[in-house]
């Protein structure tokens, strides 16, 4: 049975090969076939035309319409141009119209043939069919064939737990936002409240409301911080929160908090220290004795590059969201430049592939990363704390020392 409808199946293939074949000839004879008839029309059309012409001007000349001065005057040109047309007929009789057979044998025989060849050769006609059953058996890398498999595993055990904790951040990182939230909330009700899954629900709100914390978001980043107080993502998240609800002071406060809690090698602290300085304060290690500064960073230079000026910090104070993200952008992109003019600086790679990877530019990370390494080779101390920022940041480092 299973052999007859293979070969059914077979069958019904080529036969819409043919047909859609055969109508592709005919779309292209079509035109070839009517163009010399059409051609042989045109000069009987023109007679027919002058002919109309002249009964229409005895029509007028009868209703009054035109004074027979005039009525003469357009019959003379109108019998002039009839003239001219029958004048040039030509005496002998038309040849038959001439067929492009070259063209003709091309569509109906040598192009089916070269499509054939060109299937049998690129093409696969011995693959058999492999219908959705058989790709959720073995789905190998494709993510949609996963999510389907996992859809339809939850569908037939909703109280699978763990089957939602592991398809809610596939859905976020696919921008199915509204499919992560229900399956975190899913997960978080059969497992229980955990950090990751508090941050990933309230990531998701955000990503809903277009990157605005809500009230929402806000409950449940507050409920993460009681399982886990030095939770920097939440903290994080609060604290823009209250950016966002127009209270500087209070988000100052908060990102500074938050920035001395922070390593010295912290991935998040470049766009914490870009927060203090939006809100009016001094990033963390541009001056240990400013409030904010972090003591625990060794060395820090006020005179990095990537570091806000005083100017910036003023030009900040008065801009809006947007501005200030792009104001932003144009640090690290300044970063960027001084980098290139000049690239035996550690920190300032260090300080550049972490934007980047704060600002989820990660393929300028990764040019960045490799930069830095041609400047600081992976042999040295420098270039292996480069590759180990990178595995921390999720950078890719294959082909970075090449």
């Amino acid at each position: 049975m299973k052999a007859r409808f293979t070969y059914l199946g077979d069958m019904l293939f080529w036969i819409l090969v043919a047909a859609l074949t055969a109508a592709l000839a005919v779309i292209l004879l079509y035109p070839l076939l009517r163009g010399a008839k059409a051609a042989d029309n045109i000069r009987a059309g023109e007679t027919a035309v002058y002919r109309d012409q002249l009964r229409e001007l005895d029509r007028d000349l009868d209703g009054g319409l035109i004074t027979p001065e005039e009525a003469d005057y357009a019959r003379a040109e109108i019998g002039r141009r009839l003239i001219a047309v029958s004048a040039d007929e030509p005496a002998e009789t038309p040849k038959p119209a001439r067929h492009h057979r070259f063209t003709e044998a091309f569509v109906l025989l040598l192009l089916p043939v070269l499509g054939l060849c060109l299937y049998l050769t690129t093409g696969r006609p011995d693959l058999p069919s492999q219908p959705l059953e058989a790709r959720l058996e073995n789905p190998g890398n494709d993510v949609a064939v996963l999510i389907t498999k996992a859809e339809r595993h939850l569908a037939e055990k909703p109280d699978d737990g763990k089957g939602w904790d592991v398809l809610a951040p596939i859905y976020f990182r696919t921008m199915r936002v509204n499919d992560a939230q229900v399956a975190y909330r899913n997960a978080i009700r059969l497992l229980g409240p955990s950090p990751v899954r508090l941050d990933g629900l309230a990531e998701t709100l955000m990503a809903v409301s277009d990157g605005v914390v809500t009230e929402e978001a806000r409950k449940v980043l507050e409920q993460s911080l009681t399982l886990e107080p030095d939770n920097p993502r939440a903290r994080f998240y609060i604290a823009l929160s209250m950016e966002q609800a127009g209270r500087p002071d209070e988000a100052r406060q908060a990102f500074e908090a938050l920035a001395k809690q922070s390593p010295a090698d912290a991935p998040w602290l470049p766009l914490v220290n870009q927060h203090i300085a939006m809100n009016g304060g001094a990033p963390a290690g541009t001056n240990p004795a400013a409030p904010g500064a972090n003591p625990a960073a060794p060395g820090a230079n006020p005179a990095a590059p990537g570091n806000p000026t005083q100017q910036d910090v003023a030009a900040a104070e008065t801009m809006n969201a947007g501005d200030r993200q792009q104001m932003i952008r144009g640090m690290v992109e300044s970063l960027d430049a001084k980098l290139s003019e000049d690239p035996n600086n550690f920190e300032g790679w260090m300080r550049l592939v972490r934007s980047y990877a704060v600002l989820n530019d990660k393929d300028r990370a990764a040019g960045a990363l490799k930069r830095g390494l041609a400047a600081f080779p992976p042999p040295g101390e420098q270039g292996r704390q480069l590759l180990a920022l990178a595995r921390e940041l999720g950078i890719a480092t294959e082909g970075a020392t090449q």
